[in-house]
């Protein structure tokens, strides 16, 4: 399992990042590195004003490749498959005010 690294410095960049469309939650994270989908990967994840990170284990869903249009980065989607600290309940819960924003995000 790839360990992989992820930093929220703010509300609007988890909202940003953030899978709700999925079933058990994910995020977008922002890397060059090439993953393929269903790489198993473990999650270390900051939240904003959080004082430790928290482990999700976590599948790749997603691949934004480098070069992708609309000048989106490149990345990839890791859907939460083991998310023992509920992370996305409290993804949701930072987030509340944004989730019925129109903004796009990094994924739809």
């Amino acid at each position: 399992m790839v360990p992989l690294n992820i930093e929220f410095h703010s509300e609007r960049d988890l909202y940003l990042a953030f899978m709700p469309f999925l079933k058990e939650g994910g995020v977008f994270v922002r890397t060059p590195r090439q993953y393929e989908l269903g790489d198993e990967v473990e999650l270390h994840i900051l939240l904003p004003d959080a004082l430790e990170e928290s482990v999700v284990h976590g599948e790749v869903c997603w691949l934004t490749p480098i070069g992708a249009q609309n000048g989106t980065p490149p990345g990839v989607g890791i859907t939460f498959v083991k998310d023992p600290e509920k992370i996305r309940h409290q993804i949701e819960q930072i987030i509340a005010r944004h989730l019925n924003s129109s903004e796009p995000t990094l994924t739809m």
